[in-house]
C-alpha cells in the first residue's frame, strides 16, 4: 500500500499509537477529471496540493516470520526536503463490521544519508516507484489521487513508464488507536464518489 506524499506527510510523536484508516480504489484516465471535478465540490474550499514524489521499499529478510519492510519517500519538487520513513503494521483483524482497513502507522522524517544508514542495517532495496498526483482534504480526511510510475533504471526518477491505465484513490485518516467510528465518516464520503471511484477495505495480505 502506496504511503501519503512527503509534502503532506503527518509525523508522529511522544507516545501517541497513530493508527491509520484507510480504503482504496481506481480510477481510469478518463475518468480523472470528473473525479477531481467531484472532490473539488466535497472536500474543503482550498487548492489541492499537487506532488510528486519518488518511493523506495526497503526489505529486510529475517529467520523466521514474515520480512520487515520499510518506505522511504522523498519530493521530486520540493528540493531539498527531508526524507521520510514509514512503518506500516499489519491490518489488525478487529471487528469484521469495521468499514475501513486499520493498521499502526509511524512517519518520520530523516537525513538524506538514510540509504546508506539502511543499508549497514542490512535492508535492501525491494523496489522502488514514482507517485504524481493531488491531495484532496475534508476535515481530518484525506483523499491522494496518484498515478504510479515504474522506474526503469535503478535510482534513475527520469527514466520511468507509467504502471497502468488507471490512477490509485486512497481515502485516509491518521487518529489514536480506539477511534474506530472515524471509519463511519470514511465510508459516509466514499459513497458519495460512486459510480466514478468504488473505494473498499482491501486487505493487502490477501493481493500479495
Amino acid at each position: 500500500m502506496e504511503a501519503p506524499p512527503v509534502t503532506v506527510m503527518p509525523v508522529t510523536g511522544g507516545t501517541i499509537n497513530m493508527m491509520e484508516y484507510l480504503l482504496q480504489g481506481s480510477v481510469l484516465d478518463q475518468a480523472l477529471d470528473s473525479l477531481h471535478h467531484r472532490l473539488r465540490g466535497l472536500c474543503d474550499n482550498m487548492e489541492p496540493e499537487s506532488f510528486a514524489d519518488h518511493e523506495t521499499v526497503y526489505l529486510l529478510r529475517g529467520q523466521q516470520g514474515n520480512p520487515f519492510l520499510l518506505r522511504a519517500r522523498r519530493s521530486l519538487t520540493h528540493l531539498p526536503a527531508p526524507c521520510h520513513l514509514r512503518y506500516l503494521g499489519q491490518p489488525e483483524a478487529g471487528d469484521k463490521s469495521r468499514h475501513a482497513l486499520v493498521r499502526n502507522c509511524v512517519d518520520v522524517s530523516t537525513s538524506h544519508s538514510l540509504p546508506e544508514f539502511l543499508g549497514e542495517m542490512g535492508f535492501r532495496v525491494d523496489h522502488e516507484f514514482v507517485a504524481r498526483g493531488r491531495v484532496f482534504r475534508r476535515g481530518a480526511l484525506k483523499v491522494v489521487v496518484s498515478k504510479l510510475f515504474r522506474v526503469l533504471v535503478p535510482g534513475n526518477v527520469e527514466s520511468t513508464e507509467p504502471l497502468s491505465l488507471s490512477n490509485l484513490v486512497e481515502l485516509s485518516v491518521l487518529a489514536p488507536a480506539g477511534q474506530d467510528n472515524v471509519s463511519d465518516d470514511m465510508r459516509a464520503f466514499a459513497e458519495q464518489l460512486r459510480p466514478l471511484v468504488h473505494l473498499e477495505k482491501i486487505d493487502p495480505k490477501r493481493h500479495m
